[in-house]
């Protein structure tokens, strides 16, 4: 077997190659805990010798409910070096998806955090009388914690290496349910060398002088998880985040070379920073929005002209090192993914010197298919990048985007019907995205297929591209389009209430509430006019013709976004079936 086939050979390699003095760190009681790759070694072997002691073996399942800390790495290569395969479970899952998910599964025991999800797991365990061990990575009186696990396996003398040598590059490593936009959880069995191969084809994405990350994307979400293998195999020392709270305070103490994010994520920030700038005067303001002008006209670093880099250097020493200095001062690369990157955003984060890599995959596919790299003659903004080396992708007929390679499951845990339907006659795995590729290979997505709609008058409608065009606004914090079987497109929209107050107070708006507020004629018309404002490329019938303005945020508790915060459409649809009726109502 080759040096990295299996997940827990990236920790074999690490001891071997990097042995760091900060291997991975997190927070207790406020203060950093790190441990060294001999004290995070010893703790995973520990807890294997454990786990087998209590009568674990290959084949079983364990599942880990928690915020991203040291615990879940541990956890992670003391299961996948005995050959038991790990459940992860989203922190905010019901207890009826839990119980569905765990039943499926086989879970017999669960690792988590803290007290409140320790008591949803004992609800869910009491009310589908589920038989399941629990252990707790805080201490808490009411529960066991895992360092009972530790102890026991000190006193044990297993040879490790025996369990590792009958651990198979193709034997299961996770199964991860996939809630979806949906319909029931489905269990994506990833091997192990389906993780590794991804890994190590997306070692391309790590320059050699990033050496500490942070790490606050959920590691219950396969991009996350990844991304962790691909800093250990690259020997990065990893700050975990558990409380997203904490993010921009923990940033600036860790002061990180790279990390991951979602699209979200930096909507804000850029938002944050620009409204920041408005509040300059003077010479300040004006070189600001100097810089800012600039950004939006970086191309691609082979394309910028010798003047343009010119005043691109004098914009980044007096402008966008503020940037730079917010994330801490050391950032050379940021990942995204799960969701589309607005061109705009990547084009202001390159000009800033902060390297924006977006990419592409699904939980399917380990999950990178495609992504852009931080060399510079290796990027196309509007692109998700070129396909990893060992990933195949071509475009059907229909524009699906189907991809083949090591990476791809190979199934549905206990669903045919679902593997059979997720395959092409070749063996090509359907990603449900709607795509284009390019000359020189890079890859577009331009929608989801199943989010394709059709109007009334039979025009096709691609409401992911609207949105994301509509998210460059200021005053949006979340948008769905609608219109299906209508005479025409209209959207939901969340305010960005802070944009949107300070707007009202300028303008002699008086209100008392958000309700208040959304339902003036004046700040309908102002959304009106933003939408207007972003839809001068559409057809007429893509523009948004009405807006109905919503009170609250969608959120994943409410079962209206998916855990990586895409939007669940057919839940938002019979939430506000009364709204849409109203809207169309109004317009006959």
């Amino acid at each position: 077997m080759s040096k990295k086939s299996r997940v827990f050979d990236l920790l074999l390699n690490y001891q071997s190659t990097y042995n760091n003095k900060v291997m991975v760190a997190g927070k207790v009681q406020g203060v950093w805990k790190k441990y060294t790759t001999d004290e995070f070694t010893a703790i995973v072997n520990n807890l294997s010798k454990g786990l087998l002691a209590k009568g674990y073996k290959k084949g079983d399942r364990i599942g880990i409910m928690s915020g991203n800390r040291p615990e879940w790495s541990m956890v992670e290569f003391a299961c996948s070096q005995l050959g038991i395969a790990t459940v992860p479970l989203y922190p905010t899952l019901s207890t009826h998806d839990l119980s569905f998910i765990v039943n499926d599964s086989s879970v017999k025991l669960i690792f988590t955090s803290n007290e409140e999800l320790a008591k949803r797991i004992f609800d869910a365990k009491k009310e589908h009388n589920l038989i399941l061990e629990l252990y707790t990575f805080e201490p808490l009186e009411a529960f066991e914690n895992y360092d009972l696990i530790i102890q026991q396996g000190k006193s044990q003398d297993y040879d490790l290496s025996v369990y590792q040598e009958a651990v198979l590059p193709d034997d299961l490593f996770t199964l991860i349910y996939t809630s979806g936009t949906t319909g029931t959880p489905k269990g994506v069995y990833l091997s192990h060398s389906n993780l590794v191969s991804n890994v190590v084809a997306s070692a391309v994405l790590i320059p050699k002088d990033c050496k500490v990350a942070v790490s606050f994307l959920p590691l219950s979400h396969i991009f996350e998880r990844m991304v962790s293998m691909l800093y250990f195999s690259a020997g990065i020392s990893i700050y975990y985040i558990e409380n997203l709270d904490n993010v921009v305070v923990e940033i600036n103490e860790v002061k990180p070379d790279c990390f991951t994010t979602v699209p979200r994520v930096l909507e804000k920030v850029y938002d944050k920073i620009v409204a920041k700038g408005k509040e300059l005067t003077g010479i300040k303001k004006a070189l600001f929005f100097w810089a800012l002008s600039l950004g939006a006209k970086y191309q691609e670093p082979p394309k910028n002209p010798f003047f343009y880099k010119l005043k691109l250097g004098i914009a980044r020493k007096l402008i966008f090192s503020k940037w730079k200095d917010a994330l801490g001062g050391n950032i050379k690369i940021i990942i995204s993914g799960g969701a589309a990157l607005q061109e705009r955003l990547a084009r202001a984060f390159w000009a800033a010197g902060i390297k924006v890599l977006e990419g592409y995959g699904l939980t399917e596919t380990s999950p990178v298919i495609a992504v852009n790299t931080w060399e510079d003659d290796k990027i196309r903004f509007g692109t998700v990048g070129r396909p990893l080396s060992n990933v195949e992708v071509k475009i059907a007929e229909d524009g699906e985007i189907l991809t083949k390679g090591p990476n791809v499951t190979v199934g549905y845990y206990k669903n045919d019907a679902a593997t059979a339907e997720a395959f092409d006659a070749e063996g090509y795995f359907k990603t449900g995205d709607i795509g284009e590729l390019s000359s020189d290979g890079y890859l577009r997505i331009t929608d989801r297929k199943k989010e394709i709609f059709k109007t009334a008058g039979g025009k096709y409608i691609a409401p992911q591209v609207i949105e994301n065009k509509m998210m460059e606004s200021v005053f949006i914090a979340q948008i769905m389009v609608i219109g299906e079987n209508k005479k025409f497109p209209a959207a939901f929209i969340i305010p960005n209430y802070e944009q949107l107050e300070k707007w009202a107070h300028s303008h002699q708006i008086t209100f008392s509430s958000h309700a208040d507020l959304i339902g003036n004629p004046d700040v309908e018309k102002k959304y009106l006019a933003e939408v207007a404002r972003l839809s001068t490329n559409y057809g007429h019938w893509e523009i948004i013709k009405k807006v109905k303005l919503l009170e609250h945020e969608w959120t994943i508790q409410a079962g209206q976004l998916t855990p990586k915060l895409s939007l669940k459409r057919k839940i938002i649809l019979a939430d506000f079936a009364q709204e849409i009726a109203q809207i169309y109502e109004e317009q006959q």
